[in-house]
């Protein structure tokens, strides 16, 4: 059944919220962040910080400092951007033990529009030193990135989603925090995607397979740190590589990508993301005029196979 992560999200902050140190704060926006499963299993647990995000991540911080394990809840565009200060500098730099759980990033926020779609924050935080940054593929991996935020000692940054996806992995996943995960052998070929890309790069892999095209396909779903040996790996073994992001090409997957590529094993790469605004809009429509397709992403494959 399609589950949007952001569910997962609240989700799991109940299943692993035994742990008494955890805490979790919110921006008044309990309800969309689903934060609101948490407050009621454990209420004095719960603390909403009101529309005062900069003044959340302090807050954070200051309970992160105590000892506790402090989940700051709230979307990615006022995570990443309303109090990206507060983040680098109070919770970063420190190295605090901080979790921010950033939903409704990117375009399939949909009708909220361009101002409510945050397509930089992946690019932003993994600008901070010392900060992971996941970003889950479907429901198994969120709930599982929450359990691996709680047991990792430092700030994670993790991006949910709205719109409902389909799982990728089985009940049996196992999620390590700078491991990627090959969903699909190939050899003509490399698609590394992440979030609900990854739904489409298996589709676009599966389309290929009329043009005789064999694409081995990779979920990254921890950006920072990125897995390098399974990039450099597919580089070697492929020869062209497509990623694949609901994100600007600018800061993220793409760009972590390139760096281990050009480093590591020097081979075409085409990056596949927006390079503008987000707009108003049903979030199929949008990924269809932004080209975040599986037939995007398979024309994408056909041009870089040539480079070859």
């Amino acid at each position: 059944m399609a589950k949007a992560t952001r569910i997962s999200y609240g989700e799991a902050l109940v299943k692993y919220g035994s742990n008494e140190n955890v805490v979790v704060l919110d921006a008044d926006l309990s309800k969309s962040t689903k934060t609101e499963m948490f407050q009621k299993a454990y209420p004095e647990r719960f603390i909403n910080c009101g529309i005062a995000e900069a003044n959340m991540m302090c807050v954070a911080a200051g309970l992160a400092s105590t000892g506790k394990v402090a989940f700051a809840s709230t979307f990615a565009m006022f995570a990443a951007g309303r109090a990206y200060e507060q983040i680098r500098n109070t919770i970063g730099y420190p190295g605090l033990n901080v979790k921010i759980g950033a939903t409704h990033a990117g375009i399939s926020v949909g009708e909220d529009g361009a101002t409510h779609q945050c397509l930089e924050d992946l690019a932003l935080m993994r600008t901070i030193p010392g900060m992971v940054v996941i970003n889950p593929a479907d429901d198994i991996e969120a709930q599982l990135a929450v359990k691996a935020a709680i047991e990792h000692n430092g700030p994670v940054y993790m991006r949910f989603g709205r719109l409902a996806v389909e799982d990728v992995n089985g009940e049996d996943y196992k999620f390590e925090i700078g491991k990627g995960v090959e969903l699909k052998g190939g050899n003509d070929v490399t698609i590394i995607a992440t979030g609900l890309m990854v739904q489409e790069a298996l589709k676009a892999a599966e389309t290929l397979k009329d043009d005789g095209i064999d694409a081995r396909v990779i979920n990254i779903h921890t950006i920072k740190p990125i897995d390098k040996d399974i990039i450099i790996k597919a580089a070697k073994e492929t020869g062209a590589i497509v990623t694949a992001e609901e994100h600007y090409i600018m800061g993220g997957l793409g760009s972590a990508v390139t760096e281990v590529v050009c480093e590591g094993a020097p081979c075409p790469v085409k990056i596949i993301g927006t390079d503008r605004y987000g707009k108003s809009g049903k979030p199929a429509e949008l990924f269809e005029e932004y080209g975040l397709t599986a037939e995007n992403i398979a024309n994408k494959v056909k041009e870089v196979i040539k480079m070859k």
